[in-house]
């Protein structure tokens, strides 16, 4: 046999159809973070503190994302619009999935309201309890955390939301967005004043080339119905995948940094985050290979890893992946920017690969995954053994959500939203 390396380098290599495809995807993976992240908060808490830490998580990383994908796109106002361009781009509302239906009046009003809402399809089995505390207890405080990343004078109140009345009524929720110039700002979270001095606030990602003929390079342009990512240049989808990625990494230091308050010990507070990082970490590789058309062979097993958030972007994690002869090879430094931050990579050691498995095991259930350390990190090598593998107890609770086999239709081109 002829052995052989090749390196995969993320993002870049994909062409602007792949990219099309893959960042619906990594949207719908950060949202699903919570499904993997929760059950194990109500086991060691309870539901109240289960509330508590969202809450906590995305007002501390919200507004760090979003003012990121606000400069790297071009959404410079500060007007509902640009407010609402801000959350098509957000994990926490990933399209159709949360499907947001929007309406702007001026600059200073709008509205919109959820047709679908996939988090409440999640949680309304579970008990009104559980509807309230999401739909609630959480949206509150953390509507207007994302609201102040482009204006501290926004507010998004409710015109009605769950628990549904009657049980079928659609749409799901419907909320108004104003902004008051004589209304006093509100202050940036605590959590998000230290997530903002974190390396994965600051880090600079790829370029996008405004010279780029194949589609948009920004998005200063009229807000749309259906944002169709198709639409937008390659290097400006290379350069979103990214900021998405990055968006995973900054809502799991939010859930780590309020995890760590509530944790009788930091042996539970690495519990609970592995956990999390295992259940996301096998769903992701599941879906991006399904997404993409991808096989089990080492150079698919190689793309799919290569593109997985949990291990980007690389100018943060610093990740690299080759395939060696059969087997792939994932070098994690010790010394990247995502260690620093001691976020979820910070977690893996020789003895505790159960994340990196869950990948493997997603994508080829005889992948067996080990690991070698050495003073420039660690090197995890992904082989094919002669055993099956079972699924993890942690992926199998992620997939409780709706959003395990949820699939994006095809909605046709993107539709200026004009004010009414």
């Amino acid at each position: 046999m002829t052995e052989r390396t090749t390196r995969r380098d993320g993002y870049a290599v994909l062409d602007q159809t792949q990219l099309a495809t893959l960042v619906p995807e990594l949207l719908l993976s950060g949202q699903l973070i919570d499904r993997s992240g929760m059950a194990h908060l109500i086991s060691a808490f309870g539901r109240e503190t289960m509330t508590a830490v969202a809450i906590e998580e995305w007002m501390a990383s919200s507004p760090v994302y979003t003012n990121r994908m606000r400069a790297a796109l071009g959404i410079d106002g500060d007007g509902v619009e640009d407010m609402f361009k801000a959350i098509q781009l957000d994990i926490g509302a990933p399209p159709q999935f949360m499907d947001f239906r929007y309406e702007v009046t001026d600059h200073d009003h709008g509205a919109f309201v959820l047709d679908h809402c996939g988090a409440l399809m999640d949680v309304e089995p579970l008990g009104d309890e559980y509807v309230t505390a999401m739909c609630h207890d959480i949206e509150d405080p953390t509507f207007d955390a994302t609201a102040i990343a482009t204006n501290r004078r926004a507010r998004i109140r409710p015109i009605h939301r769950p628990p549904r009345v009657p049980t079928d009524r659609t749409p799901h929720c419907a909320w108004t967005v104003t902004i008051d110039p004589e209304r006093a700002e509100l202050p940036l979270p605590p959590d998000a004043e230290h997530v903002f001095t974190t390396r994965a606030a600051s880090v600079e990602l790829s370029p996008i080339d405004p010279a780029d003929a194949d589609g948009m390079t920004d998005y200063r342009g009229p807000l749309v119905h259906d944002l169709q990512f198709r639409e937008f240049s390659t290097s400006a989808l290379v350069r979103i995948a990214e900021e998405v990625a990055l968006q995973h990494q900054l809502l799991a230091l939010g859930f780590q940094l309020s995890v760590r308050r509530r944790a009788e010990s930091e042996e539970q507070v690495r519990e609970i985050f592995g956990k999390q990082l295992t259940g996301i970490s096998g769903l992701t590789a599941e879906r991006l290979q399904r997404a993409l058309g991808l096989g089990r062979d080492a150079d698919s097993v190689a793309q799919v890893l290569s593109l997985h958030p949990i291990l980007g972007p690389a100018q943060y994690t610093g990740v690299e992946v080759r395939v060696d002869g059969d087997d792939v090879v994932v070098h994690l430094p010790a010394d990247s920017p995502a260690m620093t931050d001691g976020g979820w990579l910070a977690l893996l050691t020789v003895d505790y690969l159960a994340p990196l498995q869950a990948m493997a095991t997603a994508l080829d259930p005889f992948l067996v995954v080990s690991a070698t350390a050495a003073d420039d990190g660690l090197q995890v090598r992904f082989t094919r053994g002669d055993q099956e593998l079972p699924e993890s107890g942690e992926v199998a609770i992620t997939r409780f959500s709706s959003g395990a086999d949820f699939r994006f239709t095809d909605r046709g081109p993107s539709i200026p939203i004009t004010p009414i």
